[in-house]
């Protein structure tokens, strides 16, 4: 009861001096180790504490004895989801994660479907501690002073995403996830990479849907660099700055940061050419990052799955990928040309296989999904990853600032060899749709 109690003050205190941004987790049964916050399988999440599980069904508390930290856990038949109500910043999260008597295997991933950690598994009594380094975000746009000066125009479909909700939301999954603590600490010095875009950049929330954005956390050093997805499907570079998403991204942007900018797909579709706007908003972009000390990478647009007669890939994104090449040039910035690396992964795979990339599935794969699949601009997971392998080998290859940052998760990659799609480690979140994202 006194630690209870303490706890409550603790918290309370927090608010009264600006919302807590530290936290220790302890999760397990009845026994909790000092100094953190017990975390049950009844630990429900509550507004009012501000931490707990979106859903406790299914949760399981295993206690083995010893520690008090390492020695009990919480695992699930199915994934299970986390969320603590943090401010808006760069987090280190340590995980402790495996079972003093057995075994586990453990994939993490944050917010919408952010991939941080992928099939960890510990042997028979072992217990390892991982690190991930994490971008909350809310919708909020704010001045150095903290003060309130402007909001995002989220779109209907984002009210219900994971990473506008003024959480922090762990999911953890697979065959045998066993976790022990969960301990969360303000990272003040880590290079952000901003990432802007569409639905090809996007970190999507619902199976089968993702993009190489949110992929990319998996391949860099944590509590060195972090990945702040700004991306969302359906835009333009222009309807980027009418939501005043931009504005967010230049109230936050410090020396040191990244800027990716990657448009076209929607630009095109929209109606526009490359000089109706695309040229000139995008070397502003380049000015202003520049401006603030940032480092502006402008990232090429990939194809589509579309083919020839002699299974070659066809450019349908028309003089845009030239328009971004020519501006990298006359703007001296780098330049990762995910449109030439995906033609030739794509005509790797070949015109059939590429399916495997991309959205195509039969009726009823999914809930309610009458109709098949087929989608030649949007990715499934394994896709998302082969491109998010792309832009890492830019990155590394050109020799970029960032290559020292780039994690040993990253393989010498060749687009002309793609991953086997039936060795790919993804297992499924429980959030699914089969509504197609805007754009295209």
């Amino acid at each position: 009861m006194k630690k209870g109690l303490s706890f409550l003050i603790l918290f309370i205190c927090s608010f009264y001096f600006g919302q807590q941004t530290s936290f220790k987790f302890d999760f397990g049964r009845d026994r909790v180790e000092k100094g953190f916050i017990l975390i049950n399988s009844t630990s429900k999440f509550d507004k009012k504490v501000g931490y707990g599980f979106m859903d406790i069904s299914g949760l399981k508390s295993v206690d083995n004895g010893g520690n008090a930290l390492t020695g009990d856990f919480i695992t699930s038949d199915k994934p299970f989801y986390f969320s603590v109500a943090i401010p808006e910043g760069n987090y280190d999260v340590k995980l402790n994660l495996g079972d003093t008597k057995g075994i586990s295997e453990t994939t993490v991933r944050v917010e919408n479907r952010r991939l941080m950690l992928s099939d960890i598994k510990t042997k028979q009594g072992e217990v390892v501690e991982k690190q991930i380094t994490v971008h909350v975000k809310d919708s909020i746009i704010r001045n150095q002073n903290g003060e309130k000066i402007g909001i995002v125009k989220l779109k209907p479909r984002e009210t219900k995403y994971l990473h506008w909700d003024n959480l922090l939301t762990i999911e953890f999954n697979d065959k045998a996830p066993k976790v022990c603590s969960v301990i969360i600490q303000p990272n003040k010095t880590a290079k952000t990479i901003y990432l802007t875009g569409d639905s090809t950049v996007v970190d999507a929330q619902y199976e089968p849907w993702a993009s190489w954005g949110q992929m990319l956390p998996y391949f860099f050093v944590p509590n060195e660099v972090v990945i702040a997805n700004y991306a969302e499907s359906g835009e333009t570079l222009k309807a980027f700055e009418d939501r005043h998403r931009i504005d967010k991204i230049w109230n936050k942007l410090k020396a040191g940061d990244y800027l990716f900018i990657q448009f076209g797909h929607n630009d095109q579709k929209a109606g526009n050419s490359t000089k109706s706007g695309y040229r000139k908003r995008l070397t502003e972009w380049i000015h202003k990052a520049k401006q603030l000390g940032a480092i502006p990478v402008l990232v090429t647009s990939m194809n589509r799955r579309v083919f020839d007669e002699n299974n070659k890939i066809v450019n349908t994104l028309d003089d845009f990928p030239d328009a971004m090449r020519e501006i990298a040039k006359e703007e001296k910035v780098d330049l990762i040309d995910l449109n030439v690396l995906s033609k030739t992964l794509f005509e790797a795979m070949g015109q059939e296989k590429a399916k495997k990339a991309f959205v195509h599935y039969p009726a009823n794969a999914y809930p309610n999904q009458p109709n098949a699949l087929a989608d030649d601009t949007h990715f499934n997971p394994y896709g998302a990853y082969e491109l998010a392998k792309c832009v890492v080998k830019s990155i590394v290859d050109q020799n970029l600032p960032l290559k020292k940052f780039v994690s040993k998760n990253y393989k010498d990659f060749n687009p002309n060899k793609p991953d086997d799609v039936e060795k790919f480690h993804w297992p499924e979140s429980v959030f699914m749709e089969s509504l197609k994202p805007d754009g295209n």
